[in-house]
């Protein structure tokens, strides 16, 4: 086996999102209906990625973003605590895998700057078309940003 093919296999992938659009009429509102079509448009859009786990925060509409990928692919949702960003970022190098991890406008970028150790801070509210990709080998460590293309239909 060549030094490439080998070094391909210690690859890994972390994608952060942040949840879909939100109803604003309570602490923890639900998912527009345009929201619930973001989180079907991703499910779709990591159809072709295999993950091995999807992390939410416990809002309802971070796990409802969340639950249209991880059913797809046959994973529960896990929960993830924003007070304890710094460690969950540990947790998801120590476990080396391809995940996906749904968070919010002031959680999304932070947690990908503490795992390429950057500083990223939050980003506008109105953007919801954001992945940001952190690719991790054994060497280097790299941060990605894309812009879906989704847009709502209208009802």
């Amino acid at each position: 086996m060549n030094a490439g093919a080998q070094e391909s296999n210690e690859l890994f992938t972390i994608y952060l999102v942040r949840h879909a659009e939100k109803q604003t009429m309570s602490d923890d509102p639900p998912l527009t209906a345009c929201g619930i079509q973001r989180s079907e448009s991703l499910s779709t859009l990591f159809g072709a990625v295999p993950l091995e786990a999807v992390y939410s925060t416990d809002y309802r509409r971070t796990q409802s973003t969340a639950l249209p990928t991880a059913s797809a692919q046959g994973l529960t949702v896990q929960s993830y605590s924003t007070q304890a960003m710094d460690e969950f970022a540990k947790q998801l190098l120590r476990n080396e895998q391809d995940v996906l991890v749904v968070g919010h406008s002031n959680t999304t970028g932070v947690l990908a700057g503490l795992l390429v150790d950057e500083g990223i801070g939050a980003f506008d509210e109105s953007i919801y078309n954001q992945v940001y990709q952190v690719v991790i080998s054994k060497d280097d460590k790299r941060l990605h940003v894309f812009h879906t293309a989704f847009e709502c239909a209208e009802n």
